[in-house]
């Protein structure tokens, strides 16, 4: 039996309802979504609990990623040690109302309590409406008190760090940094394959039922870093703009009709903001063209070697690990 041939893997999107949530996700990047449901997040690339992404291209198609890593773990993955979960959790979101004020533990604080996973992520905004903002990180001198002292009074997010946001930008927000997503917002993230979140407050909302989203109290003073260093949350919009010990995010620009050779070697996911193009093999008339288009996310095996040429200006990010 031949070995097989890696190529760019495609996935089916699983689509998340969301409280908060709307249609961009088909309006802007032609996702066949659900009808009569909002839809918050389009997750691309998950390998979460029951959440497998599926393939939808090629030999492998309906192969979920943990079976597929699990069979071809160093043509896909490369060098180094592999130990399952994937390491990335990849989404886009559509937010068309305020997210929850929430945070997410890390690695020292999931051993404490004896729960949870840690999470690390990223914002790439890719389309703000004017005025549209996110809450990101204390401001400061807040204490464990004073924000306790909030939740109870419902005034947690007078306390965060208010930012105008703009398209193009990437805001990296290490585990630990409360956070919340305000309305009118498109945004790619990238995390470490985690869904553990503790809210704090949810804006006084209730669902269809009339019942308030459930809150973490406990949890989430337990996960903020109060003492957390102002410089990890710098904002970014060109070259690298993420590079922490999880995963790394560059940004990308090409013209359109032009060609670029794919590095050789090394896992990466490439997340299509904007263009299309397509990706071949070199040298190898056997392995089939693999188009892409916006919205799309792709995986490129370590043993891919091939070649994109970009049929209209494409923009996009690439996560290694």
């Amino acid at each position: 039996m031949k070995p097989m041939k890696m190529y760019p893997l495609k996935f089916e999107p699983i689509f998340k309802e969301r409280i908060w949530g709307g249609r961009d996700l088909n309006t802007v990047f032609a996702k066949n979504l659900p009808e009569n449901i909002k839809i918050g997040e389009s997750w691309e690339l998950a390998d979460v609990g029951d959440d497998k992404s599926v393939i939808a291209n090629g030999q492998l198609a309906g192969m979920n990623i943990a079976d597929v890593m699990k069979k071809y773990t160093t043509e896909i993955f490369g060098a180094g040690i592999y130990k399952p979960p994937f390491p990335l959790l990849i989404k886009i979101l559509d937010a068309q109302d305020d997210l929850s004020v929430q945070v997410h533990p890390d690695a020292r604080t999931c051993l404490k309590m004896g729960k949870g996973k840690l999470k690390t992520e990223c914002w790439y905004i890719i389309d703000a409406k004017p005025g549209a903002v996110i809450y990101k990180g204390l401001k400061a001198g807040v204490t464990k008190e004073q924000f306790a002292e909030a939740i109870k009074d419902g005034t947690t997010a007078e306390l965060l760090e208010k930012i105008e946001v703009e398209p193009g930008q990437c805001h990296f927000l290490p585990a630990g940094t409360p956070h919340a997503i305000g309305a009118g917002l498109l945004i790619a993230e990238i995390q470490t394959p985690s869904d553990t979140t503790y809210r704090v407050s949810d804006w006084n909302r209730v669902d269809e039922s009339g019942n308030p989203r459930q809150l973490h109290i406990v949890e989430a003073l337990e996960s903020i870093h109060f003492d957390q260093d102002p410089e990890e949350l710098t904002v970014r919009d060109t070259g690298r703009l993420v590079d922490c010990e999880y995963f790394k995010v560059d940004k990308g620009h090409q013209a359109h009709s032009c060609e670029m050779l794919l590095d050789h070697g090394k896992m990466k996911v490439v997340i299509i903001l904007d263009g299309k193009g397509k990706i071949y093999a070199q040298n190898d008339d056997n392995i089939s063209t693999v188009d892409f288009s916006k919205g799309e996310t792709l995986l490129i095996p370590a043993s891919y070697n091939g070649v994109v040429q970009f049929i209209e200006e494409t923009y996009y990010l690439t996560v290694t690990i």
